[in-house]
């Protein structure tokens, strides 16, 4: 038989397909985490250097001294505010107490030895809590990374900002040793109440320094990190102390402090030496106005620095306790809650400003900053558009019922008067009749009026900001009235007189007697001040009543959510307005009531001041050289009303006006 042949071995089919199995699940994870990874750390090497190149000369800017003090003088010489460390020293970390070292570490950040200046135990830490919490609760910026942005960015909260400071911060972490870093941040801090560091800020709340603090204290500077203003020993002692009872459990929790401690820090009395008032601390409104504009006058000097400023302490101290005087013994009912005070020379030296009811509560100051519609306040601006085009006092305009067009306002009351001369109109206030004044002036003459007296606020191109329906400042108003004071002449507010160094050298001087471009003609502001005059005389000012010649004007917006009185003498300008931050309407109070009572009495009290003030050394003999008989006759002719310069203006005879109108 033959043979069979033998068939070849058949390849294992399990081998075949064992060698075509495709990787696990484990190692595909693991190469694309690989190959995101290589990405990852392209795009953000590419980030950091995109970001780096803006970076500063940090090993140039960099200066870890305390900040410059600056000391603020009224007109009398008196210090009215201090800035930076003023009363504070330069402090290394290892001299101070170990539980005010440890307060800070237990809230800012505890992991501070251990990081290389980024803590991203700490990020990821934050991240949890805030999206647990559904909101913003905790940050993870290290103590070397706020120090970053103290010395070299701006606060404002932005990517570009964040990776530049962590840049920064691995940098100081290779150039300073940790304690090093450590003092830099305590030296440099903000800590509320225009203090800069911890020791300056210990001798402030406590009257010692930093170095001799007790726990129960060290833990309330380090509350302060928080939120300076709100957790002041000052401004809120109970907030105060809740704070640190807070930083006191962080610490227990840290492992700096135990359960006795702890509660024997919290059962410490706390003793605060005598600080400002509400009333007292008002002079800051100022002051902080003040400071804002020190870099546009001599740079960011490294010296210390005294201002001299243009403030009248005296007259300051009135205006304050008038404001919070009116507001706290006025009808609850009549829901006032707020009221701002500036007073100024007509040349725009700023003498007195109350931006608010207690600067303790709210820093908000609402003289530069608050933007509220001057009602019929704005009225002049109005009139003099018309007297510029030709418009005499004794003119004639109708005030009645507007039937046609899109804006129809109504007068107080629904009361109308036929027709009227400006001056009437004016005076009473009719809202009619400025709105068809300003219909024939035209509306854009209005407007470039306002513009050229010191109103930069936007304004609608529409006939309601005739009746004051755009939000102005009271700085803005009493620029443009002090305008109106001086005969036409451009006002720029100011309140720095001269700035010196500690050792008396002047970095820079005022120059005296400067007189601007003049923007209206002397005779259409003595014709606007005359119908104005009317309105204190007969009108709706009738309040605010002096015993010497005085312009001014009412105003009340919507609802009475604003109520204004403002106007000028010879020497002084002065602006009041009361409201609520919420915009919410009083009740009852109009222009022509409280704020007018106020505005009498800062101006009553300002006139004769400022008339002393400004007689001393060379203004003394340029006013006798006017008036040869001399201080007495200047006296007399100042109270008597006698303005011969403006006799072409003022009628013979006044009648007397009823029913008026806002």
């Amino acid at each position: 038989m033959a043979k069979k042949k033998k068939t070849p071995p058949r390849k294992s089919v399990s081998k075949k397909k064992n060698q075509q199995k495709k990787p696990s699940l484990f190692a595909r994870l693991f190469k694309l985490c690989f190959v995101l990874a290589i990405w990852g750390s392209l795009i953000l090497g590419g980030v950091v250097l995109w970001y780096a190149k803006d970076l500063p000369d940090i090993t140039k800017s960099a200066s870890f001294e305390r900040r410059t003090s600056i000391v603020v003088k009224a007109t009398d010489g008196s210090v009215i505010g201090r800035y930076g460390e003023s009363k504070g020293q330069n402090i290394d970390a290892t001299d101070l107490p170990p539980h005010l070292i440890n307060a800070v570490l237990a809230t800012e950040d505890r992991r501070f030895y251990d990081h290389f200046g980024v803590d991203p135990i700490g990020i990821a830490r934050a991240m949890v809590t805030n999206v647990t919490r559904g909101r913003f609760v905790q940050g993870g910026s290290t103590i070397t990374q706020q120090l970053a942005k103290n010395l070299f960015l701006t606060h404002q909260r932005k990517l570009k900002r964040k990776i530049q400071e962590a840049i920064l911060a691995v940098w100081l972490e290779r150039q300073l040793s940790k304690d090093q870093i450590l003092s830099a941040y305590m030296n440099r801090v903000y800590l509320g109440s225009g203090t800069y560091g911890f020791d300056a800020a210990s001798r402030l709340y406590f009257g010692k320094p930093a170095k001799d603090v007790n726990l129960r204290e060290a833990a309330i500077l380090a509350g302060l990190l928080k939120a300076p203003s709100k957790y002041s020993p000052h401004n809120n002692p109970e907030l105060a102390q809740e704070r640190s009872d807070v930083v006191l459990l962080a610490m227990k929790d840290a492992g700096y402090i135990t359960d006795q401690e702890m509660q024997e820090a919290k059962d410490l009395p706390l003793s605060l030496p005598h600080h400002q008032t509400g009333s007292e601390s008002n002079v800051r409104y100022f002051t902080d106005w003040v400071i804002e504009g020190v870099d546009d006058l001599v740079g960011n000097p490294e010296m210390d620095l005294v201002i001299e400023t243009t403030l009248d302490a005296k007259l300051q101290n009135h205006a304050q306790n008038t404001l919070i005087s009116t507001i706290d013994s006025t009808d609850k009912m009549k829901f006032v809650s707020q009221g701002a005070i500036l007073s100024m020379r007509p040349d725009g030296a700023v003498i007195a400003m109350v931006g608010g009811y207690d600067y303790a509560q709210s820093q908000f100051n609402r003289v530069t900053q608050a933007k509220r519609p001057p009602g019929s306040a704005f009225k002049p601006f109005v009139f003099l558009a018309a007297v510029e085009k030709g418009w005499k006092a004794s003119d004639k305009i109708l005030d009645g019922p507007i039937t046609s067009g899109e804006y129809r306002p109504k007068n107080f009351a629904n009361q109308y008067y036929g027709t009227v001369d400006l001056e009437t109109a004016l005076a009473k206030s009719m809202n009619t009749a400025t709105v068809r004044l300003a219909q024939e002036a035209g509306i854009g003459s209005v407007i470039k009026t306002a513009n050229k007296l010191g109103i930069i606020s936007p304004m609608e191109r529409d006939l309601s900001i005739a009746l004051g329906s755009t939000g102005i400042s009271p700085l803005e108003m009493g620029t443009a009235y002090a305008t109106l004071a001086n005969g036409g002449y451009r006002v720029y507010p100011y309140g720095i007189s001269r700035i010196t160094d500690s050792d008396g050298r002047v970095l820079y001087e005022r120059k005296q007697n400067i007189r601007y471009q003049q923007i209206v003609s002397t005779d259409d502001t003595k014709a606007i001040s005359f119908m104005m005059r009317s309105v204190i005389a007969n009108g709706t000012g009738r309040g605010a009543q002096l015993p010497f010649p005085a312009q001014g004007k009412t105003g009340t917006s919507q609802d009475s959510r604003d109520a204004w009185f403002v106007g000028y003498s010879d020497r002084i300008v002065s602006i009041v307005w009361l409201g609520n931050d919420d915009n919410s309407p009083m009740r009852g109070v109009t222009g022509g009531s409280l704020p007018a009572q106020i505005w009498k009495s800062t101006m009553a009290y300002a006139q004769p001041r400022q008339f002393v003030l400004q007689i001393n050394g060379q203004r003394i003999d340029e006013m006798q050289k006017d008036d040869g008989n001399g201080f007495g006759n200047m006296i007399g002719r100042l109270f008597s009303g006698d303005n011969s310069d403006d006799s072409k203006f003022v009628p013979k005879k006044r009648k007397p006006f009823a029913n008026l109108n806002e």
